[in-house]
């Protein structure tokens, strides 16, 4: 047996209050929940002919149920336990930690034209041609499912399955083995973690397979590599050809999101399928509360995903406009946030004064009557029921007061379409959902099931004092919603969606994220039969696509777009093809000034938007790279004081800390952007620095010369100022020195400044945003 090596760690994110101490309810101590655990793997005794043997073993009460073993991303197991028996687990000799899993939620045709991705011989379609439409590369995405049946998912064309694959596509009755086929050619579904919690799964309203009863994988799947298909539209909107950043990339689901989320143990068995059955790129638009990666799974499963050089980009989380909401924020994850392209769907309200207020719909059934104008209410007024009324929950509208009225409800509790049908059910016409204040000017469409249109926080407002003072003056308001229906070309775009979660990082401050930002807003893409466009269970309308919103529609364009980058590169580590999307990414709009965020309308930063908009044409030749390695890694964790068994229940073996003095400080990562963090403590002058590598993947002999862009009031030097290279792949080293004077804060405030560091050899722009962060501390 090794030596002992003992750490037990309960991660604080459940609702119980026993999944951070015990309680002093026995009972209540006492109920068995999911916990992980990491394992020492190499010493399992040769008496277990398998480690599940082994593991199982471990488990003495017969209670405890073993849920999934894991040895390919992760070493461990997972299993229902009771704290009292997990605290007995971690003093096994070959237990390196014990953790509770989190409860995951979802970050719920034209972005492959916006993206400069048409099919087509001209220099824009370059990216698709150079990798055939990566067509031996394999997309795995973690989400609800997939509907298999949708043309999205077709493989005319396609060769055969890669030799390299070894996944399979796991049959049931509603999802038969014609359901995959040479593009959809892996399905598998994880329910063990979600049915321990919550007991066995209701087969009536969700399907034991990897069948998508929800629509947002089916959704993210097609964003990321759907095949061609015209015609695509919703309901007669965004109509035109739908097709997914890589429409010859192989796919293969991985469903772990049931109808009360997506469980830790579940997703970490994902992975560990994902990667051994030979996927390149592992898509994940889910996230949860942030923590030390020791404790995230996530974290985990991607650093083992990454480890065996498959490329994992996760969504940056829907908590925005708000800072430190970002969430799957690990240095070796690509976290993507979401910003606008260039179409939308006006449907302006015209009130009775003569104004006309702007907003967005999806709507497309039995309109309002041309020309007639309707009483128009808020549901928040005093003939309403209050609070509940003004957000229109469930019931809280008198039929009385509503009927046959366009009704003003706020934004928040319940969903955006679910108070479009309460609305309805009370008698309503149509509905006018008002942002507030937190949400800002953002809007999304929403195909909602009365004739509706969402306004931002202003309007609603301005809206909301039109109706007081026509009631002050005995004149009822009136207003209607006139249906625009498709626009395209629209200026400014791209802008940073009001609702992509923004910096700075919340667990590690040095490390910029997010790092991107790819469509979001509004995205085209397959849907199931059996979930109406609205998501309401009452809609029963069809469609083959619909329209949603959320940075898990960013998330797969950069999934699509990495596995093209790979299918061109194969040689290049998924640090790699982040670096080549970071360092060209843009931050001008299509008016050619600094995008702007849609929640205020003001310039947005980097904290908004990491590097900037991905732009595929450029990705595919960046010149220089910053690469990492897993050792790389190693020495950010021990700069980031993380225990060795920290490190190991991350990594996978044990840590060498020595080589982590040489990196410096966490700011050292070889990462393609710079942010510094001053803590004040009264001095008047602080400096830091960063060392980088790059690796030339240009032109053999060419020499980059740099252009310096300091944040305002700082002094930024780079040394050398001039990197010559004689060979592709050759690496040079440059020094950043960062030199900052204090700004007066108040105690516990803070100030952020940007700028950036442009490497140039006349036909390559590398560019790496840099962030300088000034806190005084309480």
């Amino acid at each position: 047996m090794s030596s002992l090596l003992l750490l037990f760690f309960l991660l604080c994110t459940t609702t119980s209050p026993s999944s951070s101490s015990p309680s002093t309810n026995k009972n209540e101590a006492e109920t068995p929940k999911t916990f992980i655990i990491k394992v020492q793997y190499d010493a399992k005794p040769s008496i277990f002919p398998t480690h599940k043997h082994w593991y199982e073993s471990s488990l003495s009460s017969a209670s405890a149920t073993l849920l999934h073993t894991y040895d390919t991303v992760f070493h461990g197991f997972s299993a229902k336990l009771t704290p009292s028996e997990a605290l007995r687990l971690k003093t096994l000799p070959h237990v390196l930690a014990v953790f509770s899993e989190q409860v995951r939620h979802l970050h719920t045709t034209r972005s492959p034209q916006f993206l400069g991705l048409k099919s087509s011989s001209d220099s824009a379609g370059l990216l698709l041609k150079e990798s055939d439409f990566g067509s031996d590369l394999v997309i795995g995405v973690i989400d609800t499912g997939v509907w298999p049946e949708r043309q999205s998912f077709n493989d005319r064309d396609l060769g055969p399955v890669p030799r390299k694959w070894k996944g399979q596509c796991v049959t049931t009755n509603d999802f038969p083995a014609t359901s995959c086929n040479r593009k959809l050619i892996g399905a598998r579904f994880f329910s063990q973690g979600y049915e321990s919690t919550n007991g066995k799964m209701n087969e009536t309203t969700e399907f034991r397979s990897p069948r998508d009863s929800d629509g947002h994988g089916t959704h993210t799947a097609s964003i990321a590599a759907g095949r061609y298909v015209s015609p695509a539209s919703t309901l007669g909107y965004a109509s035109g050809v739908a097709a997914g950043m890589a429409p010859k990339a192989r796919l293969a689901v991985y469903k772990v999101c049931w109808n009360a989320g997506c469980y830790d143990s579940d997703i970490l068995a994902a992975f560990d399928s994902a990667v051994s059955d030979g996927v390149d790129v592992v898509s994940l638009s889910v996230g949860g509360v942030v923590v030390p990666y020791f404790l995230d799974a996530i974290a985990i499963a991607a650093f083992g995903a990454s480890d065996h050089g498959v490329f994992v980009s996760a969504s940056a989380g829907n908590g925005g406009p708000g800072g430190l909401t970002v969430t799957n924020v690990a240095p070796w994850v690509t976290t993507v946030g979401a910003g606008t392209i260039d179409r939308d769907f006006p449907a302006d309200v015209h009130l009775g004064n003569g104004k006309i207020i702007p907003g967005v719909s999806v709507y497309s059934g039995p309109g309002l009557k041309k020309d007639q104008m309707y009483s128009l209410v808020y549901a928040g007024s005093e003939s309403g029921d209050g609070y509940s009324a003004s957000l229109c929950l469930e019931g809280s509208l008198d039929p009385a007061f509503v009927r046959g009225k366009i009704v003003v409800c706020d934004r928040g509790i319940n969903s955006r379409p679910a108070k479009g049908e309460v609305v309805k059910k009370a008698g309503g016409v149509g509905m006018i959902l008002a942002n507030g204040v937190f949400d800002g000017e953002g809007l999304v469409a929403d195909c909602h099931v009365l004739p509706a249109t969402s306004v931002g926080a202003a309007s609603g407002d301005e809206i909301r004092k039109y109706i007081m003072s026509a009631e002050k003056s005995k004149s009822p308001a009136t207003a209607t919603i006139v249906f625009k229906g498709t626009r395209v070309n629209v200026r400014p775009a791209p802008v940073v969606a009001s609702f992509s979660a923004r910096g700075p990082n919340p667990e590690t401050p040095e490390i910029l994220k997010p790092d991107v930002i790819a469509p979001g807003l509004n995205i085209l893409a397959a849907w199931p039969d059996k979930v109406g466009p609205s998501g309401i269970p009452t809609d029963k309308r069809k469609t083959e696509f619909n329209i949603l919103s959320g940075t898990s529609m960013a998330c797969p364009h950069v999934s699509g777009l990495a596995a093209l980058l790979k299918a061109a590169h194969p040689d290049w580590s998924p640090a790699a093809i982040r670096s080549a999307l970071m360092t060209t990414a843009y931050t001008v709009d299509n008016r050619g000034e600094t995008m702007i965020d849609e929640s205020t309308g003001n310039t947005s930063t980097a904290l908004d938007f990491g590097a900037g908009h991905v732009h595929p044409q450029k990705a595919m030749n960046p010149g220089l790279i910053y690469d990492l390695t897993s050792y790389d890694y190693v020495n950010f964790l021990c700069n980031s004081n993380y225990t060795v068994n920290n490190i190991q229940v991350i990594t996978r073996r044990k840590a060498d800390c020595s080589g982590a003095t040489r990196a410096g400080h966490v700011g050292n990562l070889n990462y393609p952007s710079l942010s510094a963090v001053f803590q004040q403590y009264g001095k008047h002058k602080m400096s830091t620095h960063f060392i980088r590598t790059v690796t030339n993947v240009g032109d053999p002999n060419s020499a980059y010369k740099v252009t310096i862009r300091p944040p305002s009031g700082m002094t930024v030097t780079v040394q050398p100022e001039k990197l010559v290279f004689r060979r592709v792949g050759q690496k040079l080293n440059f020094l950043v020195r960062v030199e900052a004077t204090a700004v007066k804060l108040s105690p516990g405030s803070s100030s952020m400044k940007s700028g950036k560091i442009v490497w140039s050899d006349g036909k390559h722009n590398v560019t790496s945003p840099i962030v300088v962060t000034m806190q005084q501390p309480l």
